[in-house]
């Protein structure tokens, strides 16, 4: 027999569909193209570490979608380049005013969680690790699937699209997993991959993904210094006369940058 819905639990439901209604009318306030919910419970990560580690009352996730302009297809890594700075600019302030409505309009405990730095890197981790695998909140939260180039696809952006998400204390329900199967499996973002990271189904070989995506990061930093510091007085000059440094250069000025959108901008349904 069903148990029947007494007073109070209609009562609680009623409460807590209204103020997911106030969330996500709030992050089409701040600039999302699109909002998501996943109780913590129903989040998994297979390399990121326990939401509890990170803040222990947390209950819920709250995931924002913001789509990718046409920059990512650029020829040029600059223009390309210049399109996420934008927009990570947008996401990081859009992200900080939900956490604050959430503090401050609704009387919950939140944290932000960062889009992309910083995250944690060390020797154990063997690179990158972000505390909360946004891909993987963004799918439970039901805002896409994964697809074969191992990125959300969203119904409306495909895999043009990016997240950021908020921890809370709240108790929200899960919203519904989406059951479209949005890639096709052409296999277009595998072939298009200039590091081959694809060929393997279901995963993504990051050491090789990297050393493209960011061919001027901390691998090219520790080589070139290296090189330098054993080379002699006249290969010092032209070293440091080289492109490659000024590269290194301008990197390490502005930060981390990326120099590929092949997965992205070689989708056909995208």
């Amino acid at each position: 027999m069903a148990h029947k819905k007494t007073h109070e639990d209609l009562l609680y439901i009623f409460k807590e569909v209204v103020m997911k209604e106030k969330i996500k009318n709030f992050a089409k306030q701040v600039g999302a193209d699109d909002i998501g919910v996943t109780a913590v419970a129903d989040y998994r990560s297979p390399r990121s570490p326990d939401i509890a580690k990170l803040f222990p009352e947390a209950r819920s996730i709250v995931v924002l979608a913001f789509r990718e302009l046409s920059n990512c297809e650029s020829l040029s890594p600059q223009i390309a380049m210049n399109g996420r700075l934008d927009l990570m600019a947008f996401l990081r302030a859009s992200n900080y005013r939900m956490t604050r409505f959430l503090e401050t309009e609704l009387n919950s405990r939140a944290m932000a969680v960062p889009a992309t730095f910083p995250m944690e890197m060390s020797r154990e981790t063997k690179g990158l690790v972000a505390d909360v695998s946004l891909r993987h909140a963004a799918v439970a939260a039901g805002l896409g699937v994964l697809g074969r180039n191992n990125l959300v696809y969203h119904p409306r952006f495909k895999n043009k699209v990016i997240f950021s998400a908020v921890l809370t204390d709240l108790e929200l329900e899960t919203d519904l997993l989406l059951q479209d199967n949005l890639c096709t499996g052409c296999n277009f973002c595998v072939e298009s991959c200039p590091a081959e990271a694809l060929n393997e189904k279901g995963k993504t070989d990051v050491i090789k993904c990297v050393r493209v995506l960011e061919p001027y990061g901390l691998g090219a930093n520790i080589r070139f210094w290296t090189k330098l510091v054993d080379a002699s007085p006249e290969e010092k000059k032209t070293m440091l006369k080289d492109i490659e440094y000024w590269r290194l250069y301008h990197v390490l000025q502005m930060g981390f940058q990326y120099m590929c959108f092949n997965c992205m901008k070689a989708c056909p349904a995208a």
